[in-house]
């Protein structure tokens, strides 16, 4: 199966939807297509080229905000927040330094998902799924996750991206960040030890559009393997019937509600089965 999927020219892209399904069952993930014979980048993993070389002036400086003597001296507090709330309002996205993970945390977490990855395939395919129900979650016992309600969590994503023979065509297998702002990509920063912050389109609606989410994408690479682990602070999508809707104390009659209400559940199934960015997908729920 693999093997086929390799070699398959493009299809239209209304076949986008097999062509995934079809990835999915061979249950071997990226790493598996390199390990049989990769050469050609399957469409799936291909954006389309119209925009590959937009880039920002290098006066945009990406926000990179200091954690350090956030619990312990109020004005730091307020200053620190105040500077997550105009790279939330502005970029969509930020890094973070001084967060209390100690590095070594960071390459041990790293070093066990380079580890996971490159086991047999047969062993990893019984942990493939795509059923979030299935999957194995750390919960949060951090102070700053105890207000919402207890069927949030933090869900972990840890992947890695083999390099590949064709970095060229720009593939969803992956490198460098980069993130859209003011139309134009903008490069996000490797800083050693920093966290990068994502706002999703969530926040988005519940913010009324006060918060941004940002599109971003990854460079391909023919050089070294990328390893990721995102942690998502999301609801339990299997789970709950609670409606999010922009926060009623944001609203006014100079700023009436911009979205609809909506599970999470729906909107994420909304997003996955149109295969779309976030943007459309917020459209689609737009009053």
């Amino acid at each position: 199966m693999a093997a086929n999927l390799i070699e398959t020219e493009a299809t239209p892209m209304n076949d986008r939807v097999n062509e995934l399904r079809a990835f999915d069952d061979t249950k071997a993930g990226v790493k598996g297509l390199v390990d049989a014979g990769l050469t050609k980048v399957p469409r799936i993993f291909i954006q389309p080229p119209d925009d590959f070389d937009k880039k920002s002036n290098p006066q945009y400086e990406f926000p990179l905000i200091d954690l350090e003597g956030f619990c312990d001296d109020l004005n730091r507090r307020k200053e620190i927040i105040d500077k997550v709330k105009d790279a939330a309002e502005t970029w969509g996205f930020f890094q973070v330094i001084n967060h209390g993970i100690p590095d070594s945390v960071l390459e041990e977490t790293l070093n066990g998902v380079r580890s996971f990855y490159e086991q047999d395939t047969e062993v990893k395919k019984e942990w493939h799924t795509r059923d979030v129900s299935k999957t194995v979650v750390y919960n949060s016992n951090f102070d700053l996750y105890s207000a919402p309600s207890a069927n949030w969590r933090d869900t972990l994503f840890c992947q890695m991206a083999p390099h590949i023979p064709k970095p060229d065509e720009l593939p969803f297998v992956c490198r460098d960040i980069m993130i859209e702002f003011t139309k134009q990509w903008v490069d996000v920063p490797p800083v050693p030890g920093a966290l990068v912050v994502n706002i999703g389109d969530l926040l988005q609606l519940v913010s009324n559009d006060r918060f941004f989410s940002a599109e971003h994408r990854v460079l391909a690479n023919n050089v070294s393997p990328r390893i990721s682990v995102a942690c998502f602070f999301r609801s339990d999508i299997s789970a709950s019937p609670k409606l999010y809707g922009p926060i009623e104390e944001l609203l006014s009659e100079d700023n009436p509600p911009k979205y609809r209400s909506t599970t999470v559940k729906d909107y994420v199934t909304y997003f996955n089965t149109k295969g779309l960015d976030g943007t459309s997908a917020l459209l689609h729920y737009r009053i």
